[in-house]
């Protein structure tokens, strides 16, 4: 390592320091002092975020946003699936932590994090173009990306707010 990084994790908001080991502790200590206003500004925005709602959500708020998802994605997927020609078989619905949505083009199903209830709407509908995708270009090489730019050209614009 060359140099000192610094990071405040998400969702627990956990300070992380990197740093060569040659580098004196005093020296790190006023590197971490003098950044004290960015990492509470940092902490600040992670409690605010959307993962760090659904990791204290009670039980009804998590049955709220399956209602919602369940609501909304098959309208979407009726939509997209029709526009990109794929015909998938099962939906299903989940509360997941590290991914947005998975698809099997073998057996035809696709599944929603339920968390995407708490994201914009323009979210959920690429995560649904995302999977259907997936029927085409199994793996997110050139031609999947290829793909996503020709059917939803802003696509990085709503990925980057999931993240």
């Amino acid at each position: 390592m060359k140099s000192v990084r610094l990071r405040v994790k998400s969702p627990s908001g956990e300070v992380c320091l990197s740093a060569p080991y040659h580098i004196p502790e005093a020296e790190l200590r006023t590197f971490v002092a003098a950044r004290t206003g960015w990492i509470r500004q940092q902490q600040a925005r992670i409690a605010a975020s959307p993962s760090a709602r659904a990791e204290k959500a009670s039980k009804e708020e998590i049955e709220a946003w399956r209602t919602v998802v369940k609501a909304c994605v098959p309208p979407l997927v009726e939509q997209w699936a029709a526009i990109l020609d794929v015909h998938p078989k099962t939906i299903a619905y989940r509360n997941m932590k590290s991914r947005w949505g998975s698809c099997q083009p073998e057996t035809g199903r696709i599944c929603f994090n339920i968390r995407l209830a708490l994201y914009p709407p323009e979210c959920l509908e690429y995560v649904v173009v995302h999977e259907l995708c997936h029927f085409l270009e199994p793996n997110h090489g050139p031609g999947f990306h290829a793909l996503m730019d020709r059917v939803m050209p802003d696509w990085p614009a709503r990925k980057k707010k999931l993240q």
